[in-house]
């Protein structure tokens, strides 16, 4: 039996891991509902959203933001996506709308978040959905309004105007309220030489002014022609002016509902960014009275967030957003599971007799050392659920993704491009699947769905390894000592991962018949290689991946002749400084304290100072790591001097006077 035959569903069919917000198409729309998974945990998210919603429908509220956060990969992006279907009646698939399909699946359990679903999509509601730094644009991030810019811009194109030009919008914004934008859009059509459509034009304004005056003046449009090339500055108070007269003249209970995916990452520690959402938000609350909602993403929680940004008061941001949802691991974990995972019952069944019977050899072979604990598998059915993969890299793979998108990647902001943890899980058990029953998804694989992730600086190091013939003698990109040297690479800014050979060793472990010792050899094997060739460092913390200005700094380091003496003067230093140092003088009382004992300081018969004095402090350090838990301590009298054997990790200073 092979791992392509134990699912439920096929593992190569087509799973997007990654939401990419604004894409749109029945076909995306169907994909995404239809194997969209409601964890216990987002069916109370789901609740408390619409519960906090349902208020604006039944009156004025000012709570009228959400939150949402979670570590990168968590969902957080899907979960406003979906929301947004949920939110806009026009959005219908095979003649149903969201809420439909959701009740058809019976995805939402709870009869009450249903009932708030219906009521919120029983009211019309305009849907503004778009990730802040893909659709910000590139002139207008380092203005202080940037914030405000993208809500224009989407504010305007969901009318149908452009988001281009503020001042074009304008003029379009007055001509429907004139009633003459559809004769406008006639006459230009008529007047430019190309007979091409106004959408078409627009953005050539700066080309086609005599063409759209000559058009006004045909419609008999009393307006001014603007200066398009100066943009006309538009106050936050304004814009949410705007807004809400947009929303009245639509009818009763109108909504507009802004969902922005990212903003966390996008304000970043900019103060001005985060004073410009909160005014933006705290204007629309009071001039829409609870029918303009802003929705957003963020990696990290709004207090989290307003903390980095120290000095300034932003505790009106955080009234607004009174709804606030933070996505969890188990959230990411149960989805994997269901949407992946899921296997046929004969394949389950054999996987908890297996375990059943070889439980103890497969936990044998997933052993960590350190102070944290990394999960195992915790019965047979867990087994049988989570297999070829085991319960550990779930939460390390997260924690690795967050610190590789904070070190190792092209932009903190990107979001098109990013990996989702499905999206990792699904392409490592692509790669298995032809693999016997009995393999197990190394950690070493999730690799490959982080490679196209990684900037210029941890790319090269890894391309110059794979072009290594000491590393690399057969110039494979699927070579043993690349796979090893791959995952101290993603472990590398994981702090909490001790990255001793025992550990990196467990993270190879690709079977559970894995022969760990020959393992173990291979590994150690690999980093010798990595090492010789300056690729890896050991260290009192286990084995570091070198960047190349690592490598640059290590082969300075080792150019550096250093003599015995020096080192000498550095442990000196080290064990006689004025703030460990034994700073009593001793007398002998019968010579009436004229005689005054101080100390001579040596480090391995090397002195430290030239004093010359008759009673000496001598220090002798262990010779190797290896005996450095057998020395003890010993005081011997030979003439005038203490000789102490001392051990790396005891409290000399204590010992000494003990011994004195």
């Amino acid at each position: 039996m092979q791992l392509s035959d134990i699912f439920v569903k096929p593992i190569t069919r087509d799973i997007q891991g990654v939401i990419k917000v604004g894409q749109g198409g029945q076909d995306t729309i169907r994909q995404d509902l239809d194997e969209y998974v409601v964890t216990k945990e987002l069916q109370r998210y789901f609740n408390d959203f619409f519960t906090a919603y349902l208020k604006s429908i039944n009156g004025p509220t000012d709570k009228m933001g959400v939150w949402i956060s979670g570590f990168f990969g968590s969902g957080k992006s899907h979960f406003l996506k979906i929301l947004s279907y949920l939110l806009n009646s026009k959005v219908e698939i095979d003649g149903k709308t969201a809420i439909e399909f959701f009740k058809e699946q019976n995805k939402i359990a709870d009869q009450t978040t249903i009932a708030a679903m219906d009521r919120a999509a029983s009211i019309e509601t305009d849907v503004l959905l778009f990730n802040i730094d893909s659709e910000s644009k590139s002139g207008n991030k380092s203005d202080e309004n940037a914030i405000l810019n993208v809500f224009m811009q989407q504010f305007n194109k969901m009318q149908g105007f452009t988001d281009s030009n503020f001042m074009v919008a304008d003029m379009e914004r007055l001509l429907v309220e004139e009633g003459k934008y559809q004769d406008f859009k006639a006459a230009y059509k008529e007047i430019n030489r190309n007979h091409d459509d106004w959408e078409n034009g627009r953005n050539r304004y700066a080309f086609e002014k005599k063409v759209i005056e000559e058009a006004l003046v045909k419609i008999d449009f009393g307006y001014d022609m603007p200066n398009f090339d100066v943009q006309k500055p538009i106050s936050i108070k304004d814009f949410a002016e705007m807004v809400a007269k947009y929303i009245d003249k639509q009818g009763d209970n109108h909504h507009v509902v802004f969902l922005v995916d990212e903003v966390g990452q996008f304000i970043g520690d900019d103060v001005h960014r985060m004073l410009n959402l909160q005014t933006v938000v705290e204007e629309l609350g009071v001039a829409t009275k609870g029918k303009a909602w802003v929705i957003v993403t963020s990696q990290q929680s709004i207090d989290t967030v307003t903390k980095n940004l120290s000095g300034t008061d932003f505790s009106k941001i955080q009234g607004r957003f009174d709804t606030k949802i933070a996505m969890s691991s188990s959230n990411v974990d149960e989805v994997i599971k269901r949407r992946l995972l899921d296997k046929t019952n004969d394949a389950k069944a054999f996987l908890e007799s297996d375990f059943a019977n070889n439980a103890n050899s497969i936990h044998n072979k997933l052993n960590f050392n350190g102070e944290r604990k990394w999960a195992k598998y915790s019965s047979a059915d867990d087994y049988a659920e989570i297999y070829p993969f085991v319960p550990y890299q779930f939460e390390l793979l997260q924690t690795v993704l967050t610190a590789v998108r904070e070190h190792g990647s092209d932009g903190k902001h990107l979001s098109e491009g990013e990996r989702s943890m499905l999206a990792i899980f699904k392409e490592a058990a692509v790669r298995m699947k032809d693999a016997s029953i009995s393999s197990l998804v190394p950690f070493s694989m999730f690799f490959d769905g982080l490679e196209n992730f990684l900037d210029h600086e941890h790319r090269i190091v890894i391309t110059n390894a794979q072009k290594n013939e000491r590393v690399n003698p057969d110039g494979g990109l699927d070579s043993f000592p690349i796979r090893v040297f791959e995952t101290l690479f993603m472990i590398k800014y994981v702090d909490q991962f001790e990255k001793s050979l025992d550990n990196i060793t467990t993270l190879m472990v690709s079977n559970t018949d894995e022969d760990v010792i020959e393992l173990k050899k291979k590994v150690e094997a690999a980093l010798i290689d990595l090492i010789s060739q300056g690729f890896v460092e050991k260290t009192t913390q286990g084995y570091e991946f070198l960047t190349n200005q690592e490598q640059d700094i290590k082969k300075q380091i080792d150019k550096q002749n250093v003599t015995e003496s020096e080192v000498a003067t550095e442990l000196g230093s080290l064990f006689f400084d004025d703030s460990t140092a034994i700073k009593e003088t001793f007398n002998y009382p019968k010579l009436r304290g004229n005689y005054v004992f101080k100390f001579n300081e040596l480090i391995d018969d090397v002195p430290i100072k030239s004093n010359r004095n008759d009673l000496t402090i001598k220090v002798i350090t262990p010779q190797s790591e290896d005996n450095r838990n057998e020395v003890t301590l010993s005081v011997k009298s030979a003439q005038n001097t203490l000789m102490i054997d001392m051990p790396v990790e005891t409290n000399y200073l204590d010992e000494v006077r003990q011994a004195l």
